[in-house]
């Protein structure tokens, strides 16, 4: 399954593996469900932060990757 929900994101947390920066994310989406992720810098939008909005992109439903939503 590949595709894309909406997400709030409830903590952001980064860290570095040997020099390379990464997040250990955690978000909700509307059914209520919890999901963390650990991600490489280039799968996460710049100055992300708790509760700011944002579309997961899943594979097999893990989260692969985030993005901000297009502004409308």
């Amino acid at each position: 399954m590949l595709g894309e929900r909406e997400a709030v994101v409830l903590q952001a947390t980064p860290f570095q593996v040997h020099g390379v920066p990464h997040f250990d994310v955690t978000l909700g989406f509307s059914d209520r469900s919890v999901v963390s992720a650990r991600l490489g810098a280039e799968s996460v939008p710049e100055g992300l932060a708790q509760g700011d909005r944002v579309l997961a992109s899943l594979a097999m439903n893990m989260v692969v990757a985030i993005r901000r939503p297009d502004p409308e």
